[in-house]
C-alpha cells in the first residue's frame, strides 16, 4: 500500500518535518540490514486515538535490539512518549506506526561496535494489510519454496530488518503465482508463520498455533488472540503443524498488527471452510478490544491525549 505522508517524524529525540526525515546513502543498516523495528496501530476510541499494546511493542523492540547486540539510546518509557507525540502531531484518529532503530552513518564494514544507533518513529494512515474483506472472504495461501531461516542463522525471535528479505522473497513469489500470502516452513519442514503474520489452525474444537521454536515471531497480536479465545472458552495450544495439517483444517486464520485477524479460504488450492465460526467470533471481539470497547482489556489501549 502507498504511504500517505503526515506532518512530522520523530528522529533521534525531536520531531522533524516529514520530507526532512532523511538518512545518508552510506547509512550502515542500509547496506547490511542490521536494524530492528516494530509495527504498531493506533485506533480511534471515544477518548481520542489509542495505541494498542504500545508498551508491549516497544519492549519487544528492546528485546530485538538485545538479541542483535544493539544498545538502544532511549528507554522504553522515552520511546513510548515519543510514539504518542508522533501520533498526536499527525492529528489522525487512527494510524499505523513504525518505530525503527538502525546503525547510522559514519562507519562502514561488518563490525557494528563503533556504529551509532539512530531511532526514528513515523505514522501514517493504513488500512487492513490483506484487504478490508479478508475477515469475511478470506485469503488464498501458498506454501512458499523459501524456508524460514534457522535460529542459528538469522534469529527469527528478533524483528530485524534483514530478516524480512526472507519474507519479501516469499511474499512476492506468492503474489506472482496469484495468491494473497505465503506460508513459510522451517528447515525441519514444520509450519513457522506467514511472511508477516502468525497462524492459527482450528481442529476438533481447539486452536493450534506454531511455537517460537518453529521459527515464528512471538506475536503480540497472537497473544491478544489467545487471550480473547481463552475468555471465550476456546482451547488454544502451541504445537507443531505440518503442511498437511493446514490442508485439513476445520478453519484457519492469520493475525498480526498490520493484517489484524484475517480468515484463510485455501492453502495450496485446498479449500478451507471460511470464515469459520471461531474466526468470525474472534475477529469481531478483536475489533472491539483494540478500540478500548472491552473493559477487561482497556489497559492494553494507551491513549495519546
Amino acid at each position: 500500500m502507498p504511504i500517505t505522508p503526515t506532518e512530522q517524524i520523530w528522529m533521534n529525540g525531536e520531531l522533524v518535518p516529514w520530507d526532512e526525515a532523511r538518512i545518508h546513502v552510506l547509512t550502515h543498516s542500509l547496506h547490511y540490514g542490521m536494524g530492528v523495528f516494530e509495527g504498531i496501530r493506533a485506533y480511534e476510541t471515544t477518548d481520542g486515538p489509542g495505541v494498542f499494546r504500545l508498551t508491549d511493542h516497544i519492549e519487544r523492540l528492546e528485546r530485538s535490539a538485545k538479541i542483535m547486540g544493539m544498545s538502544l539510546p532511549y528507554s522504553v518509557d522515552e520511546l513510548v512518549d515519543a510514539t504518542k507525540a508522533v501520533v498526536r502531531s499527525s492529528g489522525l484518529p487512527s494510524c499505523y506506526i513504525r518505530p525503527i532503530a538502525y546503525y547510522g552513518y559514519g562507519e562502514m564494514g561488518l563490525n557494528t561496535l563503533p556504529c551509532t544507533v539512530d531511532v526514528s518513529i513515523a505514522c501514517w494512515p493504513w488500512g487492513a494489510y490483506l484487504g478490508d474483506d479478508a475477515v469475511t472472504k478470506g485469503v488464498r495461501m501458498k506454501i512458499s519454496t523459501w524456508l524460514r531461516h534457522d535460529h542459528n542463522a538469522m534469529p527469527p525471535a528478533s524483528k530485524t530488518t534483514g530478516n524480512y528479505v526472507n519474507s519479501s522473497l516469499a511474499k512476492v513469489e506468492a503474489l506472482n503465482a496469484g495468491y494473497d500470502e505465503a506460508i513459510m516452513l522451517n528447515p525441519a519442514g514444520l509450519v513457522s508463520e506467514c511472511t508477516g503474520e502468525n497462524i492459527f489452525v482450528g481442529r476438533h474444537g481447539k486452536l493450534i498455533t506454531p511455537p517460537v521454536s518453529a521459527g515464528a515471531l512471538e506475536g503480540i497480536t497472537q497473544s491478544t488472540v489467545a487471550a480473547i479465545a481463552d475468555d471465550m472458552g476456546i482451547d488454544v495450544v502451541e504445537g507443531d503443524l505440518t503442511r498437511s495439517d493446514l490442508y485439513i483444517a476445520d478453519e484457519m486464520f492469520v493475525c498480526g498488527t498490520a493484517a489484524e485477524v484475517s480468515a484463510v479460504n485455501s492453502v495450496d488450492d485446498r479449500s478451507i471452510p471460511c470464515p469459520g465460526p471461531v474466526t468470525s467470533a474472534i475477529a469481531a471481539e478483536y475489533a472491539k478490544v483494540v478500540r478500548g470497547q472491552v473493559d477487561r482489556y482497556k489497559d492494553w489501549v494507551e491513549l495519546v491525549r
